[in-house]
C-alpha cells in the first residue's frame, strides 16, 4: 500500500493507546492496524446518525486474534467496539476507543442436514447465507431490509427481524448454537459439551448469576408477566429478558441474551442457526384505504400463517415514490390521508395459496377499502410492489434539504392500540413540526417505522428533536406499553430511555446481566445501559453539502458490497463522509492541520484508488454514482499542463496507439527472452523505482494488437453490421499463455462472417476513441471530443444508424451508448452475440467448467441473463463467483496501482473449482488482472462462441 500509518499518528495517542498499539503488533500486522486519522474518521459512521471517531480500527482475522485484542484491551481498561458491514441505524457500531472490524476473514459456512442447520461466521451477508441455502428451498429466518448489505454479525447481535420473520423466526427464535468470545478474552462453543464444561467451571459467577435472575423472575408473577406481555410484539429494547422465561439451563439462557445484545455482552464469532423453509409459491397485494386508521384496523385481523406480511405505507411515504418509473398510476391519484398495507401470503403447494388468497380477502374485505383488493402471483409484477416498500427510507433521504440528517425509528404496539398508537404518533410528529415525516412498516407485528429528517446545526433544531424523542418516547412506552426498539437494537439514541419502557425492576435487572459478563464495561459502552441521559443528543454526524452527486447520500452503507476498493482504501459511504468532513472543516477553520492530512491521505484512499465503475450506483438506494462524483473532482483538479498533455494525445491518437503497441511488442520479447521470473522482477523493481509511474508488468501483460482492415463484403443481399474495434482492442492482442492466439478483430470479424452478416469497419479507424480513458480521469473536454468524432464516423458508416453496430469492448460500449446521438444503436459484445448471432450458428455444448466474469458495464447496461444465457448454451458448468463484483482492473489502474485489482479479486481463486481452466469476460483490460490472479486466461465470450459454433 502506498499510504500506511506515519510515527506521528502512534505519538499522537494517548499513552494507554500507544501501550495498546505496541502490544498488538506482536501478532496483528501494521497493515491491519489502523491509526491514520483519515481512515479512522471514515469507519467512525455508520448508517445512524452519530458519528464518532475511533482512537484505533483493528481488523481482525479470527477468534484468536479477537481474544488476543480484547485481553490486551482489558489489561488497559480500554474499551473495545465490534463492527462488521455498519448499516445498523442506533449507533451501536461506534466508539471513541478501539473499533474491532470482523467482516473480512470471516466468511465461513457449512450447511447441515439438507439445509435445516447453517453454520455461518460474522463477516457474511445474509443475502449470500441465503443464497447457500437455496438449493435446499431453505433460508435464514430473520429478513431485514437491509438483508443484501447487513452481515450476519450485526443481525444475531441487533436481532434484526423484517418483513416476514415476524417474532417466530428471528435470531432470537432460530438459534442453535454459538461461538462466543467474551470481555476476557474466553471462547466459548455452546455447540461443544467440552467447551461448555470448561467455560462454565470457569466462569461460575456468570453462570450463577444467570440462574439467579432467572430464578428471581420465576418468584416474581408481575415481572414475569411483564416480559411474557413485552414480547408479545418484536422487541428490542435493553436485554432479552425472556430468555430467562423461556429457557431453564444457564447456557441456553447466555445463549438467548447474547441475541440482541449488541456486542455489550461479547462477539459473535459464530452462529448457528436453524433454518426456515422458503415457500414455493407467492402472491401479493397492494391495498388502498382511505385512512391510516381503517388500514391498522384492517391489519389487526390478520395473522400468520394466512399472510407472510403486512406492510404499511402512508400517504406521505408513497407521495415519496410516486414519480417513479412503472409505479401504478392509482398511487398518484391517492386522495390525502389515504394509506396502503402491501400483503403478501405464501404457500407449499398452489391450491393451499388460493385458498389463502380467498380467505385474505374475505378478512380485509370487510373494512373500507378505496378499490377491489387484487393479488398477483407475476414476480415483475409483485417485484414492483416490494421495491415500492424497500424504497420508502431512502426515497425521503433522497428528497431532504440539503444539509439535515434523516432519522428512522422504528416502535411497536400491542396489536389491540395498533390503530390508536399509529395515530397518536401521527399526531405527535405533526405537532412536534415534522408533517412531512413518514410512517410504514411491518404493521403484521404491530411495528411501525417512522422518518424525519433534522437540521442539527441550530440549538433550536436540536431541541426540537430532543424533545419530540422524549414525548414519544413517553407515548409509546407509557402511554401504550409498546417497545421503543422493535428491531433495530437499542444503540445509544435509545439507550437512555430503556428504564423508562421496563421499569426499574427490570432494568436492574439488565445492568446486573452487564456486570455479569463485563464487569469492567469494556465491551461497547453507552449502549443499551448507560448513566449519560443525553448520549442520544452527542456526537451527531454533520451533513455539510459537498456536491450535488453525494449531497444526498444518507450513509446507509449499501454501496459496500460493490465497491472494489472497500478492502483495500475506502468504500462511496466513506468517500462521502470524509469529503463532508474536510467541507466542515474548510468552513470552520477549527482544525487546518487535521485538513491538510485529509486532503493529502485523501488523494490515495479516495481518488487514486477508486476505480470508478459506478457500481456502486446499482445497490444505492438514491443511485448516486460516487465514481462519477470522483471523475468530476479529478476534473476539478485538472491543471492546464495536464489539459494540454491529454489534447496533444488526442490529437495524435493514432501515433499513440502505434507506440503502446511497439511497447507491447518490446514486453513481449523481452518477457521471451529472459523468462517469466526475472521478468516479474526486473518489472516490480522498476515500477517501485520510479514511484509506481512506471506501469506495472504482469505475467499476462497482452501481445501487441493491430488495427483490422475492412473484411471482404460478399453482398447478395446479406444483411450488414458495422464493427467498431476498440482502441484498447486494436493496442492490446492475446497475451502469450492464451488459448487462442487470435486477435479479438478476428474472431468478432469471423463469427459475423458466419452468422451471414457483411462486416463494415469505418474509415480511418486507427484515429478513433470513445474518450472512455480520458473521461475516468476528469479530461471531459477531451473525452467528449473524440466521442463527437467517432459519433461522425459511425454515423456515416451506420448510415445514420440504419445498421446495428457493435463494440467489443463493454465500457466503451457504456460510454458510447449513453454520450452519442440516439440514432446509433450500438451493441456490446453479449448483447450483439445474444441478439445477432448465437441463433444463426451451429452451438455444440462442450463439457467445460468456465468462470464467468460480469463486466461492471455489462452489470449497468442489464446484461447479466443474456451472459449467463450464452455462456450456458456454450458450456456444460458456468460459475459467477459470488463475491467478486469489479474487477479494479479500472483501465489502466490494473498497471499503476496493482493493489486495487488484487484487492477486488480477492476472493476470486476460492470461487474457482477443481476442473477449471478457463475465464471468460468481455473486457481486455479486466481479462489482464482476472487471468493475473486466477492463473488461467480470461478471454473474451466471443471466442467461446466461436468455438462452440465449429
Amino acid at each position: 500500500m502506498k499510504l500506511q500509518n506515519r510515527p506521528e499518528d502512534i505519538a499522537a495517542l494517548a499513552p494507554a493507546y500507544q501501550e495498546y498499539y505496541h502490544a498488538i503488533r506482536e501478532q496483528i500486522p501494521a497493515a491491519r492496524i489502523i491509526c491514520d486519522p483519515l481512515r479512522r474518521f471514515a469507519y467512525g459512521v455508520d448508517a445512524s446518525l452519530y458519528s464518532i471517531t475511533p482512537q484505533i480500527v483493528v481488523q481482525a482475522r479470527s477468534i484468536d486474534e479477537v481474544s488476543f485484542l480484547v485481553q490486551e484491551a482489558g489489561r488497559r481498561h480500554i474499551a473495545v467496539t465490534f463492527r462488521a458491514a455498519g448499516t445498523s441505524l442506533c449507533g451501536q457500531a461506534l466508539t471513541d476507543s478501539v473499533l474491532i472490524l470482523a467482516t473480512e476473514g470471516w466468511q465461513g459456512y457449512h450447511i447441515y442436514d439438507d439445509g435445516d442447520r447453517i453454520t455461518l461466521e460474522p463477516g457474511i451477508i445474509g443475502a449470500l447465507a441465503n443464497k447457500y441455502l437455496a438449493p435446499y428451498q431453505r433460508k435464514i429466518g430473520p429478513d431485514p431490509a437491509s438483508i443484501k448489505h447487513a452481515m450476519i454479525g450485526g443481525i444475531a447481535a441487533n436481532n434484526a427481524s423484517g418483513m416476514c420473520c415476524g417474532t417466530s423466526d428471528n435470531s432470537y427464535k432460530t438459534v442453535l448454537d454459538m461461538k462466543l468470545v467474551f470481555a476476557d478474552g474466553s471462547v466459548l462453543d455452546t455447540g461443544s459439551a467440552a467447551s461448555v464444561q470448561s467455560w462454565s467451571e470457569q466462569h461460575v459467577p456468570i453462570t450463577r448469576e444467570l440462574t439467579a435472575i432467572r430464578d428471581e423472575i420465576a418468584a416474581d408473577p408481575e415481572l414475569h408477566h411483564l416480559i411474557e406481555h413485552k414480547f408479545k410484539i418484536k422487541n428490542t429494547t435493553g436485554y432479552s429478558l425472556n430468555a430467562f422465561v423461556d429457557y431453564d439451563d444457564p447456557i441456553d439462557i447466555l445463549k438467548h441474551v447474547i441475541i440482541g445484545s449488541e456486542g455489550t455482552l461479547a462477539l459473535i464469532a459464530e452462529i448457528t442457526y436453524r433454518t426456515v423453509v422458503e415457500a414455493k409459491y407467492k402472491a401479493s397485494a397492494l391495498v388502498f384505504f382511505p385512512s391510516l386508521r381503517e388500514s391498522c384496523r384492517a391489519v389487526h385481523d390478520l395473522t400468520r400463517p394466512l399472510v407472510a406480511a403486512g406492510e404499511l405505507l402512508d400517504r406521505v411515504s408513497l407521495k415519496s415514490i410516486e414519480d417513479w418509473d412503472g409505479i401504478p398510476e392509482v398511487i398518484r391519484t391517492l386522495p390525502d390521508g389515504a394509506a396502503a398495507i402491501l400483503i403478501e401470503t405464501r404457500a407449499d403447494d398452489h391450491d393451499t395459496l388460493e385458498q389463502r388468497i380467498a380467505e385474505t380477502k374475505e378478512v380485509v374485505g370487510k373494512y373500507d377499502i378505496l378499490y377491489p383488493i387484487e393479488f398477483t402471483e407475476d414476480p415483475a409484477v409483485y417485484g414492483l410492489y416490494w421495491q415500492i416498500r424497500a424504497g420508502i427510507f431512502p426515497a425521503v433521504g433522497g428528497v431532504r434539504e440539503i444539509g439535515t440528517t434523516v432519522i428512522i425509528e422504528d416502535v411497536a404496539f400491542p396489536r389491540d392500540d395498533l390503530a390508536e398508537g399509529v395515530m397518536a404518533l401521527r399526531q405527535s410528529m405533526d405537532d412536534h413540526g415534522y408533517g412531512a415525516g413518514i410512517i410504514y412498516g411491518h404493521v403484521l407485528d404491530g411495528n411501525v417505522h417512522f422518518v424525519i429528517t433534522q437540521d442539527f446545526e441550530t440549538d433550536a433544531g436540536k431541541a426540537q428533536y430532543q424533545k419530540f424523542i422524549e414525548d414519544v418516547c413517553d407515548l409509546v412506552a407509557t402511554k401504550f406499553h409498546g417497545s421503543l426498539k422493535a428491531e433495530h437494537g437499542t444503540g445509544r439514541n435509545m439507550a437512555p430511555f430503556v428504564e423508562l419502557e421496563w421499569g426499574k425492576k427490570a432494568y436492574a435487572l439488565m445492568k446486573r446481566i452487564k456486570k455479569a459478563f463485563d464487569p469492567e464495561t469494556t465491551l461497547n459502552p453507552d449502549v443499551i445501559i448507560t448513566t449519560n441521559g443525553l448520549v442520544f443528543m452527542e456526537h451527531i454526524k454533520s451533513m455539510k453539502p459537498v456536491h450535488e452527486i453525494v449531497d444526498r447520500c444518507i450513509e446507509c452503507g449499501y454501496c459496500q458490497v460493490m465497491c472494489p476498493s472497500h478492502l483495500l482504501t475506502l468504500s462511496p459511504r466513506q468517500r462521502t463522509a470524509v469529503q463532508r468532513e474536510m467541507s466542515r472543516l474548510r468552513l470552520t477553520g477549527e482544525n487546518p492541520a487535521l485538513l491538510k492530512r485529509f486532503e493529502e491521505d485523501y488523494a490515495y484512499l479516495g481518488d487514486e484508488t477508486c476505480a470508478v465503475d459506478g457500481l456502486c450506483q446499482t445497490t444505492c438506494p438514491l443511485s448516486i454514482n460516487t465514481g462519477m462524483f470522483t471523475k468530476e473532482l479529478r476534473h476539478s483538479h485538472m491543471t492546464p499542463a495536464r489539459l494540454h498533455g491529454a489534447e496533444k494525445v488526442a490529437e495524435n491518437f493514432e501515433a499513440t496507439s502505434r507506440a503502446v503497441r511497439v511497447a507491447l511488442s518490446g514486453a513481449n520479447a523481452a518477457h521471451t527472452l529472459i523468462g517469466t521470473q526475472l521478468m516479474k522482477y526486473l518489472a516490480e523493481h522498476t515500477h517501485t523505482l520510479t514511484g509506481k509511474k512506471l506501469p506495472l508488468w504482469n505475467p499476462r501483460m497482452p501481445k501487441a494488437g493491430h488495427v483490422p482492415v475492412q473484411p471482404e463484403i460478399k453482398g447478395g443481399g446479406r444483411p450488414q453490421i458495422v464493427y467498431f474495434p476498440s482502441c484498447t482492442t486494436r493496442m492490446m492482442g492475446p497475451a502469450k499463455g492464451d488459448y487462442d492466439q487470435r486477435h479479438l478483430s478476428a474472431v468478432m470479424i469471423d463469427l459475423c462472417q458466419r452468422a451471414g452478416y457483411d462486416v463494415i469497419i469505418p474509415e480511418n479507424i486507427a484515429r478513433y476513441c470513445c474518450g472512455m480513458p480520458f473521461e475516468s480521469e476528469g479530461i471531459f473536454e477531451v473525452a467528449d471530443k473524440l466521442a463527437k468524432d467517432l459519433e461522425g464516423a459511425l454515423l456515416k458508416t451506420s448510415h445514420d444508424g440504419k445498421l446495428p453496430i457493435l463494440c467489443d469492448m463493454s465500457p466503451c460500449t457504456y460510454r458510447m451508448q449513453h454520450h452519442m446521438d440516439e440514432r446509433l444503436h450500438i451493441y456490446d459484445t453479449v448483447e450483439f452475440l445474444h441478439d445477432f448471432i448465437i441463433d444463426r450458428l451451429p452451438i455444440h455444448q462442450i463439457d467445460r467448467t468456465i468462470m464467468l466474469h460480469m463486466t461492471c458495464s455489462s452489470v449497468k447496461m442489464g446484461l447479466q441473463k443474456k451472459f449467463l444465457d450464452i455462456a450456458q448454451r456454450c458450456v456444460t458448468k458456468v460459475v459467477v463467483p459470488d463475491k467478486v463484483t469489479c474487477c479494479g482492473f479500472s483501465g489502466d489502474k490494473g498497471f499503476s496501482i496493482p493493489e486495487l485489482n488484487q484487492s477486488a479479486l480477492t476472493h476470486l481463486n476460492e470461487a474457482i473449482p477443481k476442473d477449471c481452466d478457463h475465464g471468460y469476460s468481455n473486457s481486455r483490460t479486466c481479462e489482464i488482472g482476472l487471468s493475473a490472479k486466477a492463473g488461467f486466461p480470461y478471454q473474451s465470450i466471443a471466442y467461446l462462441v466461436d468455438e462452440c459454433s465449429r
